[in-house]
């Protein structure tokens, strides 16, 4: 039987593609809830809506670019409009396809990085802070991730580090400020993830270096406590707990979900 976490919550996710933003609003409609799904290709929004709600009941979705603030207060109108309000938003979209460290840093192209991953995302939130107060409370959930705390050996993402570091920060202040609301807000920080982005980094190592994807993929597994990598709908489910009445207590926190790597 399908769980009632989200029974009856209107849940606005952002970013929706093929990876953790379907995941998530995949987990919001198994868990009882309304997603109402945003990103910036259409074709992805209806190809995900159509496979996690064939009916069309319980989702709907609108092109969103986050950089544009008037295209987030139209998905949060499409909330409202559609299921009557909102009651938490999840924010997936960022851009996490630049890569290089500081020395080659190109900065304008920083600046892009952050205004969506850090701006875009408060935009976002900024855009349904209304809805949520109207329901006496809501949750927000930001997706991080782990390359914020701590660098990651196999690839260098200083860019999207930094935006989300800064995105974790921005998370305190956040909290405190709307917590009078009763609106909660915190962080999920992924580490790998084993998901369409991964998988595609798992195939072109093995290719590069000639050698199964297996043995690509056992090197990621060998640096956690446990002995899988963390899925998307492992990262999604944490989301749908903070997302839930049952994180009622719980705001302004930062949650690893990495099969425990940074314990070894």
């Amino acid at each position: 039987m399908p769980s009632s976490l989200l029974e009856g919550k209107t849940v606005v996710v952002s970013g929706v593609g093929a990876g953790l933003g379907h995941q998530v609003a995949a987990a919001v409609v198994r868990d009882g809830g309304n997603a109402v799904l945003g990103a910036r290709t259409e074709a992805n929004l209806a190809k995900s809506a159509a496979e996690i709600d064939p009916e069309g009941t319980r989702t709907a979705y609108r092109a969103t670019d986050i950089t544009d603030e008037s295209q987030c207060r139209a998905l949060a109108a499409l909330a409202a409009e559609r299921f009557g309000g909102i009651d938490a938003v999840v924010h997936v979209a960022a851009w996490d396809s630049y890569f290089g460290g500081i020395e080659d840093a190109d900065f304008d192209t920083w600046r892009q990085v952050i205004d969506v991953n850090l701006l875009g995302t408060l935009r976002m939130t900024r855009a349904c802070l209304p809805a949520l107060r109207e329901r006496r409370g809501g949750s927000v959930v930001f997706i991080g991730t782990q390359s914020a705390i701590a660098a990651p050996s196999q690839v260098r993402q200083a860019a999207y580090a930094a935006s989300k570091g800064a995105l974790t920060s921005a998370m305190y202040s956040l909290a405190h400020e709307v917590g009078p609301d009763r609106i909660r807000v915190n962080t999920v920080l992924p580490g790998w993830m084993w998901g369409p982005p991964v998988e595609a980094y798992v195939q072109f190592t093995a290719h590069a270096e000639g050698v199964p994807e297996a043995e690509v993929r056992g090197r990621l597994a060998s640096r956690m406590a446990l002995p899988d990598l963390a899925t998307d709908g492992d990262v999604a489910d944490a989301v749908a707990f903070l997302a839930s009445e049952r994180a009622r207590a719980i705001t302004g926190q930062s949650l690893l979900v990495n099969a425990g790597e940074l314990m070894r």
